[in-house]
């Protein structure tokens, strides 16, 4: 039976959508990735502090290179892709067990494989906007959206975007990709936005994007079909699951 649980471990808190047998798969990768990453900082702080790329080492675990992978090519720290990481690993884990339906939501960043068509809505925290949502078709293969907001939400931003959303299969580097895409959207101006728009998405394995500041909108790449939704979800994404 599908079910929604909210889940926590340390500074980890994920909504999941699956199959409950599933659950302790995904609990347990959730643990592991957490370790994985943890131990990396123990080995060297640095890595979990630096706002700048930085690059892998060859004895590092596999999780760990991707995320400094992604932050190299976003220009972003590795940690920037630590929620990503996270979702990524334990959706993984419940695939290669048989899971066929999954969503994870990691603070605003999702990862996903779905039999079925999803509603992903996002919150920007602009009334112009607020009804904004993505329709998201079945999937056979991983699929992410990752947020990052200069307003909502306590993740680290440097800009001051209302909401800047990233769609690719590679829930990392699209994490990394929505802080460095919040991270331009200063001004908020239609210019900055649409430059930012096709810098992030000329970013290999990025999909496209969207950016909602100060009453604009700006999107480039390919775009999942936007539909209207009624949300006052007081987070940044809410996912819209109709027959749970």
């Amino acid at each position: 039976m599908i079910v929604r649980t909210h889940y926590e471990l340390g500074q980890t808190a994920l909504r999941i959508i699956c199959d409950e047998r599933y659950l302790p798969i995904v609990k347990d990768a959730v643990h592991s990735a957490r370790s994985i990453i943890e131990n990396k900082i123990a080995e060297d702080p640095f890595f979990g502090t630096t706002f700048e790329p930085y690059s892998p080492l060859k004895d590092d675990h596999q999780l760990v290179q991707h995320m400094c992978q992604a932050s190299v090519l976003s220009n972003v720290g590795p940690m920037a892709g630590v929620a990503g990481a996270i979702a990524k690993y334990a959706v993984d884990a419940a695939i290669e067990n048989g899971c066929d339906h999954i969503i994870i939501d990691n603070g605003g960043d999702i990862c996903m494989r779905t039999s079925e068509t999803t509603i992903i809505g996002v919150f920007s925290g602009d009334d112009k906007f607020k009804d904004i949502a993505f329709s998201i078709p079945p999937t056979d293969r991983v699929f992410s959206i990752c947020s990052s907001s200069g307003k909502v939400g306590p993740s680290v931003s440097f800009g001051n975007s209302g909401i800047c959303t990233v769609f690719s299969n590679d829930p990392v580097l699209a994490d990394c990709c929505a802080t460095a895409f919040g991270n331009m959207i200063r001004e908020g101006t239609s210019e900055e936005m649409s430059q930012a728009s096709e810098d992030i998405a000329s970013i290999d394995d990025i999909s496209g994007c969207v950016c909602v500041s100060n009453g604009l909108i700006a999107m480039c790449g390919d775009i999942p079909e936007m539909v209207r939704v009624s949300s006052t979800e007081s987070d940044v994404t809410k996912i819209l699951f109709p027959h749970i």
